[in-house]
């Protein structure tokens, strides 16, 4: 049986008089990809932000483990292991690849330094290639793989991606989908919000759709894909 590592219950959030999210439930399994889909607007970064204490709810609960996280401070979320890479990338650009790396073993500094960014290396191999290069300089695919590495240099616990194909040529968007499994199947729990709702679903345990700040349909990914509505709204038929 599944073991809960995230479970958010009816979760609200509003930005002045817009209400974001409207009531919005979730649990994310150890171990799995759980994917989130729904169009533009639907709010799906808006709970990854909830979740990271970037925004405050106006009502529910997220735990995480056997903890109440709802008012806990973003840098008590990240201490914890919840690991989040925003959508746009938001790395250092003017800083080199390398430090971009350090920054993000900030908040789990030790003498596995080393040994992590090994990790990182052996995922991103072209990271190594271009670690004393300016990350401004680098493709938008190497730029999302810098970002994505420097969430591992945290050692998440549950790492929350949004968006991570956005703007990538399809044979990268190919890519980065294989190493987002390829980290999973390392241990590591993904909640994955994805405007490409197929290859997401392709890669994920289970899916949940999002559609003007209310979940509407949840099920395992593969019956999803399968899904008539689903398929005909978010998988071009």
């Amino acid at each position: 049986m599944s073991e809960t590592i995230l479970e958010v219950r009816d979760l609200h959030v509003a930005y002045g008089a817009i209400q974001a999210l409207k009531g919005v439930s979730l649990t994310v399994q150890r171990g799995e990809i759980t994917t989130i889909i729904g169009a533009n607007g639907a709010g799906k970064s808006t709970l990854l932000r909830a979740i990271s204490a970037l925004v405050r709810p106006t009502r529910g609960v997220i735990r995480y483990e056997t903890s109440d996280i709802t008012r806990l401070p973003p840098h008590r979320i990240v201490q914890m292991g919840i690991i989040h890479v925003p959508e746009g990338r938001r790395i250092f650009a003017e800083m080199s690849v390398y430090e971009n790396l350090l920054l993000g073993a900030y908040s789990q500094w030790g003498r596995d330094l080393d040994e992590r960014l090994e990790r990182v290396f052996a995922i991103f191999p072209r990271l190594k290639e271009r670690l004393n290069q300016r990350a401004g300089t680098l493709s938008g695919g190497e730029q999302q793989m810098l970002a994505i590495g420097r969430a591992l240099m945290a050692r998440p616990r549950l790492l929350m991606l949004d968006e991570p194909s956005l703007g990538l040529a399809p044979f990268l968007v190919r890519e980065i989908f294989q190493i987002i499994r390829q980290i999973n199947q390392q241990g590591v729990p993904i909640l994955l919000v994805e405007q490409n709702a197929h290859m997401a679903l392709e890669i994920a345990h289970r899916g949940y759709v999002l559609e003007t700040g209310r979940m509407v349909l949840t099920d395992t990914a593969a019956n999803l894909l399968r899904n008539p509505a689903v398929r005909e709204a978010y998988l071009g038929g």
